[in-house]
């Protein structure tokens, strides 16, 4: 059992989250305001494919990309925690199996951040791959044969940031047209540039109007001192006119937080809390094919108390805390601030924090194939693996699965 005093682990007590339920039309799975069900993959090893390890060697940070052929996914990642000389592999199969490492442009082993693969097309519907590396300066590689060559990387601009392009969305109605956003704590943004006392997390995006080519000069969309927002993670509403970002807290003193945009970007509402259900890093969601949203992040609870700085108030952790996480719901569930349908465990992380990037993809008949880092041996370092599954295969645990009792103080903390 979790000792947890805002959040209790039921092992034994099936009929506490009977009574408290409510039902959820169309999904079948109960659910109430108060609690959600946990399902743990970690021991589901018939989920679980090895990409790539490496005996003494840190391998981290992956992001991958699908092709259009709906199997074949594209997947990079550093030898080192975010700076290190990239592999590249890929797999024909839908993640069932990996190739060998790939021949890489002779500026890759350069790079300095967190590999983003970003799949884009130009006004003339010419398709390419784009990847960044961050720090000062951006620097981009780019593919039109889907990834069977790549270009050196070159910088885009004169100016850098942390986990750079992180992620990306198409303008509406202009084809070749994409923002994509990152953020900076002012050491990386200009050459030369250093972080401020105390410190400024700023949330950046650029544009692009020809496919991906160019990148204009950053602009400004938040910047605070009292919460660090950063790792934007974007999501589009079903019906296609709003954009949800998600966003991790780095200073741990409050929940994740989410902007909304209803003009492609131009403006943004101010942050919010999100559930703590959905509270973490470096969050990637995917449609299922009946529109319901998971979402995969590196699962964090905060650890200073639920006002600023008060440390008498310390909030105990959910069982992903630490862990590769995952949330199913819907985008309304975002959008109202609701807990959503259920949280699940993918793999259990063996030291501290040091998991959980991207990619998350989905297969044409619905299979989500993940691929992360973590911990996964205990005293060794960490490598790649890939997990398997459809939604419907969750939906079956769910059913049955122990609830985790969220009070109502920390479900959105502040608010």
């Amino acid at each position: 059992m979790y000792d947890s005093v805002s959040v209790i682990y039921f092992k034994q007590q099936r009929w506490l989250f009977v009574a408290f339920t409510l039902f959820v039309s169309n999904w079948g799975i109960a659910q109430a305001s108060t609690q959600i069900p946990f399902i743990d993959l970690a021991d589901d090893y018939y989920r679980q494919t090895l990409v790539d390890r490496e005996e003494g060697q840190y391998l981290g940070h992956p992001s991958t990309c699908l092709l259009d052929d709906g199997k074949t996914i594209l997947v990079v990642y550093p030898k080192g925690h975010g700076k290190g000389s990239l592999v590249y592999k890929r797999s024909t199969d839908g993640g069932l199996s990996w190739s060998e490492r790939l021949p890489t442009p002779s500026s890759w082993a350069t790079s300095r951040e967190v590999p983003t693969l970003h799949r884009v097309t130009d006004a003339k519907g010419k398709k390419r791959i784009i990847m960044f590396s961050g720090l000062y300066p951006i620097r981009m590689a780019v593919t039109e044969d889907d990834g069977l060559n790549w270009s050196e990387l070159n910088p885009i601009g004169d100016f850098g940031g942390i986990v750079t392009m992180g992620s990306y969305f198409p303008i509406a109605n202009k084809p070749g047209h994409y923002t994509s956003l990152f953020h900076d704590d002012g050491r990386f943004i200009r050459e030369g540039s250093k972080r401020e006392d105390p410190t400024v997390m700023t949330l950046y995006q650029t544009s692009s109007a020809d496919g991906g080519l160019t990148w204009g000069q950053p602009k400004e969309i938040y910047k605070d001192t009292e919460v660090h927002l950063c790792e934007p993670g974007t999501i589009r509403s079903p019906d296609g006119k709003e954009i949800a970002v998600l966003l991790r807290e780095n200073r741990r003193v409050k929940n994740s937080h989410i902007i909304f945009s209803n003009d492609e970007g131009r403006t943004w509402s101010e942050p919010r809390e999100l559930p703590i259900t959905l509270t973490g890093d470096r969050h990637t969601g995917r449609y299922g094919p009946d529109g319901r949203l998971f979402i995969s992040f590196r699962g964090v609870t905060p650890t200073k108390g639920f006002k600023f700085g008060d440390s008498s108030k310390d909030i105990e952790k959910m069982p992903t805390n630490g862990d590769w996480a995952g949330w199913v719901g819907t985008y309304d569930d975002l959008v109202n601030g609701r807990p959503g349908q259920y949280v699940f465990r993918l793999m259990d992380n063996k030291k501290g924090y040091d998991t959980t990037y991207p990619g998350v993809e989905v297969l044409p008949d619905g299979t989500f194939v993940l691929v992360t880092y973590g911990h996964w041996t205990e005293d060794e370092e960490p490598y790649i693996m890939s997990v398997r599954f459809k939604l419907s295969e969750l939906d079956a645990k769910a059913a049955n699965a122990d609830p985790v009792l969220l009070s109502s103080d920390f479900l959105s903390m502040g608010n």
